[in-house]
């Protein structure tokens, strides 16, 4: 990148350059062009997010392993959990669809709350980033459209309201606990502002 170039930042929705601004916690940075929210910064954003990680992993070790639901019909009943579900397509043909189950709800979330962890929680801290903590965020960036935890529960909500009519449905905890993984996640993505991230890492990483 060009001197002219770098202390600049490009909209990501209509690509109008600006310069960098100060921007203080609390205030917003928006486009002049289209009004979207460049920078955001918040006071303690850091903490709050390697804290909200942190939960979301043990969340989603809840999630995994307890049971997710448990269908009743005529008396008879059967519980079942999201590792029976990737399990459940692990034979024959079918195999490649439990790895892309596995991968997409369980293995990609953890992976990326692992490398936010990884990023900020020594900033947090007040230390200079850890090794190679920029090739960390950019792979928790890389595969952020593709964790889908909440598309999951949106899926099991839909089929849920098709089942209820057919069978008894009780929810389980590793359902609950998905709900909350949503919520969590949501909130840690309220809390990071991108551009003040990247701002810290070339600020605070050894020359």
């Amino acid at each position: 990148m060009t001197d002219s170039l770098s202390d600049m930042i490009a909209c990501p929705k209509c690509d109008a350059l600006h310069r960098v601004p100060r921007v203080a916690p609390g205030e917003q940075a928006k486009c002049v062009r289209c009004g979207t929210v460049l920078m955001a910064p918040k006071e303690g954003a850091m903490t709050r997010i390697v804290m909200l990680s942190v939960t979301a992993l043990i969340l989603m070790v809840a999630a995994v392993f307890f049971p997710f639901l448990e269908l009743s019909v005529q008396g008879l009943g059967t519980t079942s959990s999201v590792f029976d579900a990737v399990l459940a397509f692990s034979d024959g043909l079918m195999l490649p669809l439990s790895f892309a189950v596995a991968a997409l709800i369980v293995v990609l979330p953890i992976t990326r709350f692992i490398a936010l962890i990884y990023v900020f929680a020594p900033m947090a801290l007040g230390w200079a980033p850890a090794r190679r903590a920029k090739d960390a965020y950019k792979l928790a960036e890389r595969i952020r459209p593709w964790a889908m935890a909440e598309i999951f529960i949106i899926g099991v909500a839909v089929a849920l309201v098709k089942v209820a009519g057919l069978a008894q449905v009780t929810l389980g905890p590793a359902f609950w606990a998905f709900v909350g993984l949503v919520i969590i996640t949501m909130l840690k993505d309220n809390f990071m502002c991108r551009v003040t991230v990247w701002q810290t890492l070339n600020a605070r990483s050894p020359s």
